[in-house]
């Protein structure tokens, strides 16, 4: 009645007994004190799309200057959001310095320069789904600009948690 998802490989934890979710599809367990994982699975579906999707555009201003443009869209229902978002950008060993450009409506959001990890790391608290952020990014460099200067910038991390949204469409 609830829609049907494809497990590859799932492992349970020792409190669930099995022999309901052989007949049944039902997990029933006896919970042990304190926090845990009931089921960890996998899925190979075809059908899958990643949560974020990231738009990363990187300009030559001058010599000693790149400009950096992130748009990352949220490409989860609206009634989600993703928590926690952190994107992590790694910056040329020739970087001097950046500074970053967020718009005025970018409530909950940082960007900053981690000089000594050569780091950028831009972080939104609540990222409302069907939605999209940008960062600018100016990057002043103490030497002049190189094809292996530019090839530095990156590759972008991104972590972040969406609360009751699960992309295999797995119901509990």
């Amino acid at each position: 009645a609830y829609g049907a998802a494809v497990l590859d490989d799932c492992n349970f934890h020792e409190c669930v007994r099995l022999d309901e979710f052989e007949t049944s599809r039902t997990l029933s367990f006896y919970p042990p004190d304190g926090e845990f994982v009931a089921l960890n699975y996998r899925t190979t579906s075809t059908d899958f799309r990643a949560p974020f999707r990231l738009f990363p555009n990187l300009e030559e201003e001058s010599p000693y200057k790149l400009v950096l443009t992130l748009l990352v869209s949220a490409d989860i229902p609206d009634a989600n959001y993703g928590s926690n978002v952190t994107l992590r950008v790694p910056m040329p060993k020739a970087c001097a310095g950046v500074s970053c450009e967020l718009p005025q409506n970018a409530a909950g959001q940082t960007a900053e320069y981690a000089a000594t990890a050569k780091q950028l790391v831009w972080q939104i608290k609540k990222f409302q789904g069907q939605t999209e952020h940008q960062l600018v990014a100016k990057l002043a460099l103490e030497s002049p600009c190189t094809i292996a200067m530019r090839k530095e910038v990156g590759p972008i991390a991104m972590s972040f948690e969406i609360p009751m949204y699960n992309v295999s469409k797995l119901q509990v």
